[in-house]
């Protein structure tokens, strides 16, 4: 079976998209599938080129027997909303005109954004092979809730389109079990509709010693380290957790946030204005450098803006800690919580109370090792290796019926 896959992030970028799609093709291809990537040169978030790459219109590379074609694409970093459209078609249009050049048997094509998923239904139609569209979030309602878009022709325009989508496609891979609620209830027929959730690579993620080279670097030596490692956007609403380390009195507790975003310039100068000297705000590092930073944290902080669309939302560096044997302090309400809880994996505090997430810090460093077996079990049914089985079963149906 000859798998085509487009996706504006792959590796060696290091977000959950492109850590989601790596490993997912990579196991493919040891299950006998013939796995092409198409996507753009690494840059994610910065909007810089990695070393040893060059944006160029066509290049072709092997990586874990995946075939990798990166194509040119207008290049900014993870802000400003103009410049990102651009981005994102620019990236959409030269990869449809890439991928029409390659043999498959099925094509999938992951949302966000929309405009690749608009690739994945033309070369749908061109290619006359089925096409699966992976949903790793809902558009355009995430978007509305971040950017707080009132445009309502805009708005029903991105629905439209959405629907279209929805409707062309031969399968739909939602990444959460709300989502299947929710494109059920725009009218999207449940039997196309199957649910790989996030997880994590047990191969890159376990248990091991502290780095002390680490902590020392970074002068955290006997310091509770909390730590956040992702994307600071809006959605992350950080500037609370800043508000929050400003409440806290208790000098053996640090914050170490490590990442890019459209919100990091604004949080840097909001940490100054605060003189916070209980907070440490690094770029992001290359993906083989996380597990070692994860290493030093004695607790893994997870948190989103407080919003109805949030409750959907099931961020996946709950399963990369969870496997590192972190205890996740967690600012999400809705299913996220629901697993945090079942599994007992860590605490949740209401998003947005300062008041009850000095209380779960207090309470969870207390006793860290409370969480251990929670952490193990939840990463052992999170393993990426079993869900990248799951989804290549649904991917050789679609291929055997078509």
């Amino acid at each position: 079976m000859k798998i085509l896959f487009l996706t504006d992030n792959f590796y060696p970028e290091a977000n959950a998209p492109a850590n989601r799609t790596h490993e997912h093709c990579r196991e493919w291809v040891k299950l006998g599938a013939e796995v092409t990537v198409v996507t753009c040169v690494p840059n994610f978030p910065k909007g810089v080129v990695f070393e040893g790459y060059k944006n160029k219109l066509y290049q072709k590379e092997m990586i874990d027997g995946i075939k990798v074609v990166r194509v040119w694409s207008y290049i900014t970093a993870n802000e400003g909303t103009i410049k990102r459209i651009v981005d994102y078609i620019s990236y959409a249009v030269v990869a449809f005109f890439a991928a029409l050049f390659h043999r498959t048997d099925i094509i999938i094509a992951t949302s966000p954004q929309f405009f690749t998923a608009i690739s994945g239904a033309i070369l749908s139609f061109f290619k006359r092979k089925p096409w699966i569209m992976e949903v790793r979030d809902i558009w355009p309602e995430s978007i509305v809730a971040v950017t707080a878009m009132t445009n309502k022709s805009v708005i029903s325009f991105l629905e439209n389109i959405e629907k279209q989508l929805y409707r062309s496609a031969s399968s739909i891979i939602a990444v959460r079990d709300s989502f299947k609620i929710n494109l059920i209830s725009k009218g999207v027929n449940s039997d196309k509709i199957f649910i790989v959730k996030n997880g994590v690579s047990l191969d890159n993620f376990f248990p091991r010693e502290k780095d002390t080279f680490l902590i020392e670097r970074l002068k955290l030596e006997n310091k509770t380290i909390v730590g956040y490692f992702g994307t600071h956007g809006m959605a992350h609403k950080l500037d609370f957790i800043l508000e929050c380390a400003k409440e806290i009195d208790d000098d053996s507790i640090h914050f170490l946030f490590i990442g890019d975003g459209a919100e990091r310039e604004r949080l840097l100068k909001l940490k100054d204005q605060m003189n916070l000297n209980n907070v440490t705000m690094l770029s992001s590092v290359a993906k083989n450098e996380i597990p070692g930073y994860i290493s030093i944290i004695d607790i893994a902080l997870v948190n989103l803006k407080k919003s109805d669309t949030f409750l959907s939302v099931i961020p996946s560096k709950i399963f990369e800690n969870a496997a590192m044997e972190k205890p996740i302090l967690l600012g999400v309400s809705g299913e996220t919580k629901g697993i945090i809880e079942y599994y007992k994996a860590g605490l949740c505090f209401e998003p947005e109370n300062k008041v009850d997430f000095i209380d779960k810090l207090n309470r969870i460093r207390k006793n860290t090792n409370l969480y251990v077996t929670g952490c193990k079990k939840l990463a052992f049914d999170y393993n990426r290796r079993s869900l990248a089985r799951i989804y290549f079963s649904i991917l050789h149906d679609v291929y055997k019926l078509h």
